[in-house]
């Protein structure tokens, strides 16, 4: 895009007439509609950013492809007027810890900067004020280093500037207050023990509150699904998982993220003073839409204290429709006539984080109606249902799987859920509920669907008791699926498809999508994850198979004749469908067997 010519005019705030001239200048908005804003009144709210004025209006650009002008857009726009670089600031590829030292809060405030990338040589400073260039000159001889401008959007830089500060003040506050509450009846040594171990920093020192909060509504805006607190021999990590990938979020003293795992356990109705055992507890709060979210506390000790794991778990992510978790037609006819039976066992297999819970949740709530009774034995509960009546293994006092099973069964139950089968014992239990009228549905850990037949004649299950009462297995796994907003079309390579589909035979799709990378992806070019499914009902052919001792590989075949469809087909559906891509789907599946 051709630009206007740059102003001249050296240190000056931009104004909103100067901006819509530009504007206009350039072709991107029509001056008729440019007219109503040049009104003194309008023009005249100066604690708002021209760009963010202009965006408030929701024009089109007058430029094709005419899309909306959004404050991004516009700041991008900015960028290249003004002859700097654009920068998107990404809070998580921000160290805090390090732009937060190069200058005070109340000088960024007053000149609206902030910093967001320093290193030995240079400084990097985020503006939305590309003509302000005082403080510049200012900061240079004082920080020793070079200064690089980079504009980006003013709305990201008034928030992230609270943020970043205010984080980093809570810190340093909870070390000071840290450090004062110290006598000096201790030695050196002795005090530096116990700042190791969290010394007596007051989990409910009201930093070490604040950072606790800016850390979960932190990771509800970032759509984490787990957060993780890992303290090391200098200091404590905190990283998130987003779509399954793990990021580095923060590096926080090793005293303040002791406290910060006491406040949390605390939260948690955990035993604060235990850190030599694990332990798990769970939260209710709500998101900062207002949404009550769940989550699971799950702490071990490690070799520099307790690394705390809280698992987030939002109603409207766990509990989703079989098309939205990547389900086909196929899959789900054949899922809802297993799940259509009276008795019987169904078994949804994967590893952990493969989406077994939401496939459960999701079925259990289209089959807790009113007219009937589910119950559910798990370990822990990780979402609490109103439909359902739920039982948490409690192994401290002999409320294991087995015994769980037994006791539901007296329960009058109709439908029974089973957290997992871990031991014969436990199979045996759910075998005999299934065999006395009830249905159950679990999970087992194996790699794929097959498997988890010889599974269970490895525990000690008789394949008569398998054939008599399993209806089904699922197994499953997660894909990250490509971003709707900036995915691209591209051609794909005969021997890349062939890697994925052999040795089934599969027509090759003209083109495929490739990640590319925008804001609402924060670049990653991929945005959520989605299923995929390998669906083995039990038919009377396979059932003639499992026999003592029977091979897993004549299963898979039978199976494979009578239109099992392997996850990396499943996957190479998704594929072809645009969805995901090659590389996601050969990450998470196993190879074929046999070859």
């Amino acid at each position: 895009m051709l630009h206007s010519a740059k102003p001249e005019i050296a240190d000056h705030k931009l104004g909103l007439r100067e901006l819509l001239e530009a504007l206009i200048a350039d072709g991107v908005v029509a001056k008729a509609d440019a007219e109503n804003l040049f009104l003194p009144a309008r023009s005249a709210r100066s604690e708002v950013h021209p760009l963010a004025q202009v965006a408030e209006q929701k024009w089109n650009s007058a430029l094709p492809p005419h899309k909306l002008l959004t404050i991004e857009a516009l700041t991008e726009w900015m960028a290249g007027w003004a002859k700097l670089p654009y920068y998107h600031i990404d809070p998580l590829k921000i160290n805090v810890t390090a732009v937060t030292n190069t200058m005070s809060d109340a000088y960024a405030a007053r000149f609206r900067i902030l910093p967001v990338e320093v290193n030995a040589r240079e400084v990097v400073v985020a503006t939305a004020e590309p003509f302000l260039t005082e403080w510049e000159k200012e900061l240079a001889p004082i920080l020793r280093l070079e200064i690089r401008r980079v504009v980006a959007n003013p709305l990201d830089i008034q928030r992230y500037l609270a943020e970043f500060y205010s984080l980093a003040r809570s810190v340093k506050r909870a070390m000071q207050s840290q450090s004062s509450s110290f006598s000096g009846g201790l030695s050196n040594f002795e005090q530096l023990v116990e700042m190791g171990r969290g010394g007596n920093l007051d989990a409910n020192d009201q930093h070490v509150v604040h950072i606790v909060d800016w850390l979960l509504q932190y990771a509800f805006d970032q759509r984490a699904s787990d957060i993780h607190l890992e303290p090391r021999r200098e200091y404590g990590d905190v990283r998130f998982r987003i779509d399954g990938v793990m990021h580095p979020v923060y590096q926080i003293p090793l005293a303040v993220i002791g406290a910060i795992t006491s406040r949390i356990k605390g939260l948690g109705r955990m035993d604060i003073v235990e850190k030599r055992r694990p332990q798990d507890g769970r939260i209710k709060t709500r998101s900062p839409e207002g949404d009550e979210i769940e989550l699971r506390l799950s702490t071990m000790p490690t070799a520099f204290g307790e690394k705390l794991v809280m698992r987030i778990f939002n109603p409207d992510v766990i509990v989703q429709s079989f098309k939205e978790m990547g389900f086909s037609d196929e899959d789900t006819a054949r899922w809802n006539q297993m799940a259509a039976q009276p008795n019987g066992i169904i078994l949804v297999t994967g590893p952990t984080g493969s989406g077994k819970t939401t496939t459960l949740y999701s079925t259990l709530r289209q089959l807790a109606v009113p007219e009937v009774n589910v119950c559910t034995i798990e370990d822990p509960i990780e979402m609490i249902s109103p439909q359902l009546n739920q039982m948490q293994v409690q192994p401290n006092i002999g409320l294991d799987f087995a015994s769980g099973v037994r006791t539901l069964m007296r329960q009058d139950p109709d439908i029974i859920m089973v957290g997992e089968i871990r031991d014969l014992e436990t199979a045996e239990m759910a075998i005999q509920a299934a065999l006395t009228g009830h249905l159950v549905l679990t999970t087992l850990h194996t790699n794929d669907a097959p498997s988890a037949i010889s599974r269970l004649l490895d525990l000690g299950v008789p394949p008569y008791l398998i054939n008599a009462t399993l209806l089904g297995v699922l197994a499953q796994r997660l894909v990250r699926t490509l971003c709707p907003h900036c995915k691209e079309r591209v051609a794909l390579d005969h021997d890349t498809w062939s890697a994925l589909v052999k040795p089934w035979k599969a027509a090759k799709p003209a083109t495929v999508s490739a990640p590319k990378g925008c804001l609402e992806c924060r670049m990653t070019g991929y945005l959520g994850r989605i299923g995929l499914y390998e669906m083995l009902p039990l038919s009377p052919g396979l059932r003639k198979l499992v026999t003592p001792g029977c091979d897993v590989a004549a299963l898979r075949e039978q199976a494979y004749k009578e239109g099992m469809k392997p996850l990396r087909i499943s996957g190479a559906q998704k594929v072809a469908s645009g969805l995901t891509t090659v590389d996601e789907v050969l990450k998470v599946t196993p190879p074929p067997y046999g070859l």
